[in-house]
């Protein structure tokens, strides 16, 4: 016995060798939350060496979205103990890594001196149900990666909830940029058809004499090279169709989309026979649907049948609240692409996101902040020298009022006298101007408000806004 005892380990090397071994990650730091113990387990869940970790800050070396916390930190600084939690974050390689942790504070006479956590990998899991749920399907987006708190987008992410519940047409308008291919992966994810297809078509991208073929497939023979090839509509069956861009389509060629969107069946080109279709239509278009009808670039019927659940995605120059939380989401995607370690924007880049029209919206801001962070060498604030020089040269008061506000205290230019002898288009034109200035008026240039009243859209209000000036220049 007394042999046995000698023979045996010493208890620190023992706890060494049960750290190295045990199936769980472990990861202990200090107060400062630097890293003391970082086991092997740990290092393949976090995908990371031990000397990328030990012995270092743990924001030195991991990232956390905006809205998530640490729980090591939170055990650290707060004292909490948690079990079974879930949690996503980013190594200093950028990739994400998703846990299930307890964590635990290390207590020395009622003080916190540490913090403990034990972790269960469940990132090859996610990892793996994704790709089973969306490797039909070329799909990124949910619901929960749409970033804003404006009052306006929460109203559209909560109409595209309750869109999701049913397999109806969707159309969704909204200007370049404004993220409407996300919403509808979004409806898409969140939908019964969450396991089948999604195919996407931008509508503007090729001729109509291929968009044709594409779209509903042709049968050999029915043309020189022509071979058995089923549409977009065929691939799709069972899942959604977004359909890009509708507003691009021939008149001709919407005349056929609708058939089929009526009759639920396709037929090839060269094809007798009809196939019947379980697929859910959802279609996008950067104009005002009323101004696009006006202007024959949209059917009347095609729209009413496409417009079962219309959504206006309001432009990014109306989400004041929304740009410099995208913006700081923006910055930490491209921290972890470029290694870089960029916290904020100074004050004059600040004042030009707030103040400047974004006429490309939120594809516009992502491409300034990537354009920004290529010129950061290792400074971490994002300064006008780090921005295109042409948008300095744009005519603008940076301490102005920020747009959205100057659109609630909107102050409207007064309509002249109209001239008796003005043709018919002029007198209603400056009748409609006049009436929609007393409507808003009436509101205290509450566009919500207006747009109500006149039985009319924000974003087709918002049109006849801009096409009338009435705003202050």
């Amino acid at each position: 016995m007394k042999n046995d005892k000698q023979n045996f380990l010493a208890v620190d090397e023992l706890l060494q060798l049960i750290l190295e071994e045990i199936d769980i990650g472990i990861h202990v730091v200090d107060q400062d939350a630097n890293t003391m113990v970082y086991n092997r387990k740990m290092m393949e869940i976090e995908m990371m060496n031990e000397e990328d970790v030990l012995h270092k800050n743990l924001l030195d070396v991991f990232t956390f979205q905006k809205n998530q916390s640490s729980t090591l930190l939170d055990a650290l600084q707060k004292g909490k103990v948690r079990k079974n939690i879930k949690q996503s974050y980013f190594n200093n390689k950028g990739k994400e890594v998703t846990t299930i942790n307890d964590t635990y504070p290390i207590m020395k006479e009622n003080k916190i001196i540490g913090a403990i956590e034990m972790v269960r990998d469940v990132t090859e899991l996610k990892q793996s149900v994704q790709e089973g749920i969306l490797q039909n399907r070329n799909t990124r987006y949910t619901f929960e990666q749409l970033i804003g708190t404006s009052e306006s987008f929460r109203n559209i992410i909560a109409a595209a909830k309750r869109s999701a519940k049913t397999s109806s047409s969707v159309l969704i308008v909204g200007e370049t940029g404004t993220g409407k291919e996300l919403f509808a992966q979004s409806i898409h994810n969140a939908s019964k058809r969450a396991t089948k297809p999604f195919i996407s078509q931008n509508c503007a991208a090729l001729p109509e004499s291929l968009i044709e073929s594409i779209l509903f497939g042709t049968k050999k023979g029915a043309f020189t090279g022509a071979i058995d090839k089923p549409g977009l509509f065929e691939e799709a069956n069972g899942g959604t169709l977004l359909l890009d861009e509708i507003n691009s389509l021939s008149p001709n060629l919407q005349a056929k989309l609708l058939r089929v969107i009526q009759e639920r069946k396709v037929r090839r080109i060269g094809e007798i026979n009809e196939k019947e279709l379980d697929v859910r239509i959802i279609a996008t278009i950067n104009e005002d649907p009323i101004e696009a009808i006006a202007n024959n670039h949209l059917r009347k019927d095609l729209y009413y049948r496409l417009s079962v659940v219309s959504l206006f995605l309001p432009p990014l120059r109306e989400r004041f609240e929304d740009i410099l939380l995208l913006a700081n989401f923006f910055i930490q995607k491209y921290n972890r692409l470029f290694g870089h370690r960029v916290t904020n924007l100074d004050e004059n880049v600040t004042n030009f996101f707030l103040n400047h029209n974004w006429p490309g919206n939120i594809r516009e801001l992502e491409h300034m902040i990537e354009g920004a962070m290529n010129l950061v060498e290792n400074e971490t604030t994002i300064s006008a020298t780090h921005l295109p020089a042409r948008f300095f040269n744009e005519k603008r008061n940076t301490s102005a009022t920020p747009l959205v506000q100057q659109q609630r205290d909107v102050t409207l230019h007064q309509v002249e006298s109209i001239d008796d002898k003005s043709n018919l288009k002029n007198t209603l034109l400056n009748k409609e101007k006049q009436h929609i200035i007393n409507v808003l008026n009436d509101h205290n240039g509450n566009i919500t408000q207006a747009a109500k009243q006149l039985g009319i859209s924000r974003q087709n209000l918002q049109y006849r806004i801009r096409k009338f000036n009435l705003l202050n220049d």
